[in-house]
C-alpha cells in the first residue's frame, strides 16, 4: 500500500469504530481486516499504528478542531494528527488527493479548518487537565484521588503504545524455550521483569500466526495478570475456581501453576467466551479443566459451599488499567458504567465467599486504577463476611524477588511497573 492508501485505511478503520458503538476497537479491527485480505501484515500494522495514535491523543485533536470551528469526523482527525506530527500541508494535500485508494480531496472548509494546525504539536497550555491526559471530565477527580501529584506521569505512561506479553507455557517448555521458539521466528523477546513465566516485545506483533503460539507453548498475557495468577497460590491437587472465567487467559495460567493436577472450575455467564476458552485449552495441553455457564440461582455452585481450595474472582470493571491497549475505551466508559460495575462486584464477592473452604483463599482482582472497584470493594466485603481477612502481599508473594508493592495489595501501573494498570487482594477464610 501506499502512503496514502494507508492514511485512508485508517480513516476507514476509525469510521468502523465509532459506527461500532459499544464494540471494542481491536474487535472492530480483527473484523476490518478479516474481510481484506489483500492488506499486508506490514501494511495493517501501519494502518492500525496510525488509527490507534489517533485514538490514544482524540481529546486533544478534538480539542484543536472545535477551537478552529470544525467536528471531529475520523477523516479530520486523521488529518489533524498528520499536522500535529509536522506535516506540511502541500503533505497533507498529496495524502488526500481524492487519486486511487487515497483519500477524498479535503472542502475548502476542511482545509480552512486545518490551516489553523500548521506549526501546531498535539499538547497546548490552554487544554483542559482531563483533555491534556485524555480523560472523561467525570473521572479526573477520581484519579486525582488516587495518584495525587503524581497524576501526570501516571497517566502520561497510559498514553504510550503497550508492549506485546507473552505467558510460556510451562506445560510445553521453560521460558527459555519459549525464548528460543520467538528468536527462531524473528522475534527477540526479553524475559519481564516481575513474573518467572513471562516474555515482552516492543509493540503489536503477529505472533498468532507462528509455531510458538500454535504449539501452546507461549499465550498472550500482560505481565501484571500473570501476577494475578501467581499471587492465588494454586498448587497441584487443589480445588480451584475461576470465577469469570472469560476467555481463560488466568485459567490457562493456573492450570500450569498446578501442573495439570487437581480440579478446575472455569465459570462464566458468557458460552461464547467459554467456547473460545475450550480451545485455547486444547492448544495449551490442559486437561483439568471443567467448563460451566453461571445462570441465575445456579444450582451448580450451590451444591460446591465450601468446595475450593482457592476461588479466583477476576471481576468485571471498568478497565481504566488497560487503557493503554483500548484507547477507545475511555471515551465510551460513563458514570453509570461504574456504579453499575461497582453492584456487580460486590454481588460476585458474596457469592464466592461461601465457595471458599476454611483456611482457603479468595483472591479478588480488577483491571482498574479506581478506588470504588478496589480497595473500597474490599473494605466493604470485609465488614460484611467476618470470617475473612486480608492476606498481607509479602505472604502470598512467593518468588525471591521483593515484591513489587508495600503493603497488603498488589497495586500496579504502567509507569511503576509497565504493566497494564492491575488490583489484585488475597483474603483468607478463618480456619
Amino acid at each position: 500500500m501506499t502512503p496514502a492508501a494507508r492514511i485512508a485505511a485508517a480513516i476507514d478503520l476509525l469510521r468502523a469504530v465509532e459506527g461500532a458503538l459499544t464494540r471494542p476497537a481491536d474487535a472492530v479491527a480483527n473484523d476490518y481486516f478479516r474481510t481484506r485480505r489483500f492488506i499486508g501484515a506490514g501494511d495493517r500494522r501501519a494502518v492500525s499504528e496510525r488509527a490507534w495514535g489517533v485514538l490514544r491523543a482524540r481529546r486533544r485533536l478534538a480539542w484543536w478542531l472545535a477551537r478552529a470551528g470544525a467536528p471531529p469526523t475520523p477523516r479530520l482527525l486523521v488529518a489533524a494528527a498528520l499536522l500535529c506530527e509536522g506535516w506540511s500541508a502541500q503533505g497533507l494535500g498529496q495524502a488526500f488527493s481524492g487519486g486511487r485508494f487515497a483519500a477524498e480531496r479535503l472542502d475548502a472548509e476542511e482545509q480552512a479548518a486545518l490551516g489553523e494546525l500548521i506549526g501546531r504539536t498535539l499538547d497546548h497550555p490552554s487544554m483542559p487537565v482531563a483533555v491534556r491526559l485524555e480523560l472523561p471530565d467525570w473521572i479526573l477527580p477520581k484519579l486525582e484521588a488516587r495518584f495525587g501529584a503524581s497524576l501526570g506521569a501516571e497517566l502520561t505512561a497510559m498514553l504510550e503504545p503497550a508492549p506485546l506479553d507473552m505467558r510460556a507455557n510451562l506445560l510445553k517448555g521453560t521460558r527459555e524455550d519459549a525464548r528460543t521458539a520467538l528468536a527462531v521466528e524473528g522475534y527477540e523477546a526479553e524475559p519481564t521483569r516481575l513474573s518467572p513465566w513471562g516474555l515482552r516485545l516492543p509493540g503489536r506483533r503477529p505472533v498468532t500466526a507462528g509455531k510458538a503460539f500454535q504449539s501452546g507453548l507461549v499465550e498472550i498475557q500482560d505481565e501484571g495478570s500473570q501476577l494475578v495468577a501467581l499471587l492465588s497460590g494454586a498448587k497441584p491437587g487443589m480445588r480451584v475456581l475461576d470465577l469469570c472465567a472469560g476467555a481463560g487467559g488466568k485459567t490457562l495460567a493456573l492450570a500450569a501453576m498446578m501442573e495439570n493436577r487437581g480440579h478446575i472450575a472455569a465459570c462464566d455467564v458468557s458460552t461464547p467466551r467459554l467456547d473460545a476458552a475450550v480451545r485455547r485449552f486444547r492448544r495449551a495441553g490442559v486437561h483439568n479443566v471443567e467448563r460451566h455457564k453461571i445462570d441465575v440461582g445456579d444450582r451448580w455452585l450451590k451444591r460446591r459451599v465450601a468446595g475450593f481450595d482457592r476461588v479466583l474472582v477476576d471481576a468485571p470493571c471498568t478497565g481504566t488499567g488497560t487503557w493503554r491497549r483500548n484507547p477507545d475505551a475511555r471515551t465510551r466508559l460513563t458514570e453509570t458504567d461504574l456504579a453499575e460495575l461497582v453492584v456487580r462486584q460486590a454481588a460476585l464477592l458474596d457469592d464466592a465467599a461461601p465457595l471458599v473452604r476454611k483456611g482457603g483463599w479468595l483472591v479478588y482482582a480488577t483491571c482498574s486504577l479506581l478506588p470504588e472497584e478496589n480497595e473500597e470493594q474490599v473494605h466493604a466485603f470485609v465488614a460484611r463476611h467476618a470470617e475473612f481477612a486480608v492476606v498481607p502481599l509479602a505472604r502470598a508473594w512467593t518468588l525471591d524477588a521483593p515484591a513489587p508493592c508495600g503493603g497488603e495489595l498488589l497495586v500496579l501501573t504502567p509507569r511503576q511497573h509497565g504493566t497494564d494498570g492491575f488490583f489484585c487482594v488475597v483474603l483468607e477464610r478463618a480456619a
